[in-house]
């Protein structure tokens, strides 16, 4: 039997969160001249009582689960209902021969978007980051960026920690799982948690980090969650690739010197707004939208009939 073992980004678990803005964070940056993601580990470190040596090594770990989901990854292997699984290896291929119009580095963020979310599904080890349906946005955008630009370990997980303080924001002022406010609150909170890291690793400050998030999630505000027999599988899998390439064109619209025209925190209320608005048919019930469809609902019986 194949076990999944999830690991919780950890400044994402806790109940309460030190800082309930992304101004705030960016005040305290500008006040403190420390970095965002020093601000979230002594946050992380205060409010769990470890140093900061074991923060820094936890976030190591996660880091090395997440290059770990990708290396293991199972081209043969389908998913349990059979909807999903193997178009990682797919879409490795069409990379290789260079058949993807959008290119190697993008290709190769939407081949581990895919395989990371397939190995989900197949109850592999993955990174819930912030959820387990969602887990495929971080880790395709960041292992991305260091193998192909070389940033080192310790970068990515400082990278982590500024993902883990967009996360953590987001779940204070708004929700992260589909049931609460539709996939607007996995892949969007998952997209614009990329966003800022890669924004971070660019060089850019606190302000451009959160300009950042607010781009990445501004363009899925309104996702619904509707998988087809209540299985995190489809569309989600393919969602998280929707996620990931919308974080690194949110990151470079940032560093070009795009800004967002509603503040970010503002963002973010309005994903909780909108959330509170959807009808519970498109969180996360397997009723309606795509779930809802002839398809899905033949897709559902047959689920029903086998179990």
């Amino acid at each position: 039997m194949i076990m999944k073992h999830i690991i919780c980004l950890s400044v994402n678990e806790r109940s309460a969160n030190m800082y309930t803005s992304l101004e705030e964070l960016c005040e305290m940056e500008r006040k403190t001249k420390r970095p965002l993601w020093k601000l979230v580990q002594e946050d992380d470190c205060r409010e769990r009582a470890i140093t900061e040596e074991e923060s820094f090594s936890q976030m190591r770990v996660m880091y090395l689960a997440m290059r770990q989901a990708d290396e293991q990854y199972d081209d043969t292997l389908k998913s349990a209902s059979g909807l999903v699984g193997t178009d990682g290896a797919g879409m490795a291929a069409a990379r290789k021969e260079r058949k993807l119009l959008c290119g190697d580095f993008i290709g190769k963020v939407m081949e581990k978007a895919l395989k990371t979310g397939e190995s989900n599904a197949c109850m592999k080890r993955i990174v819930a980051a912030p959820t387990a349906g969602s887990c495929g946005v971080v880790p395709a955008v960041f292992l991305t960026m260091q193998e192909e630009l070389g940033y080192s370990e310790e970068a990515m997980a400082e990278a982590l920690y500024v993902a883990a303080g967009i996360g953590g924001v987001i779940a204070s002022r708004a929700f992260l799982s589909g049931a609460a406010g539709g996939c607007q609150a996995e892949i969007g909170s998952a997209s614009a948690m990329a966003a800022g890291g890669v924004v971070y690793l660019r060089g850019g400050n606190a302000e451009k980090i959160a300009n950042a998030a607010a781009l990445a999630l501004k363009n899925l505000l309104g996702l619904a969650c509707d998988p087809v027999a209540g299985l995190v599988e489809v569309p989600c899998v393919k969602r998280n690739v929707l996620g990931a390439v919308n974080a690194m064109t949110s990151a470079d619209m940032t560093m070009a010197g795009i800004c967002t025209k509603i503040p970010p925190d503002e963002v973010i209320d309005a994903m909780r707004s909108i959330g509170r608005s959807m009808h519970e048919d498109i969180r996360e019930t397997g009723k309606g939208g795509l779930a809802g469809t002839p398809t899905g609902a033949r897709i559902r019986e047959r689920m029903s009939g086998e179990m």
